[in-house]
């Protein structure tokens, strides 16, 4: 969370007039998915803590591989990085959206509502 913060306030100080407004739009995606996502690390971490099965430990280091292809390949290239970079931008979204599934069936599992 700080890196995001850095990351926003930089954005927002230094490169807000320096960057097409497309640009500067990734990068504000960049940070708010890694300002979230890191969130949700948080809290699959305190759930992990609770729990002793694996599911919330799989789900987390999904989102965190997650976070480091999308929003790290789209700091990348915006710092210049071959376009081919980009390919990764798609992966780190599906292990979120991965991460985000395990997360939910393991909350499922472990603490069901009545059915």
């Amino acid at each position: 969370m700080a890196v995001a913060t850095v990351v926003g306030a930089f954005a927002a100080h230094a490169l807000h007039d320096r960057l097409a407004p497309d640009r500067y739009a990734v990068l504000q995606t960049a940070v708010l998915y890694q300002f979230i996502h890191a969130l949700g690390l948080l809290a699959l971490g305190a759930l992990a803590a609770r729990h002793s099965g694996r599911a919330f430990r799989i789900a987390a280091d999904l989102l965190l591989a997650g976070v480091l292809l999308f929003s790290g390949s789209l700091y990348l290239l915006l710092c210049g990085a071959p376009r081919f970079i980009g390919v990764l931008t798609p992966l780190g979204g599906l292990c979120l959206i991965a991460g985000w599934c395990v997360a939910a069936v393991a909350l499922w599992r472990w603490a069901p509502l009545e059915r």
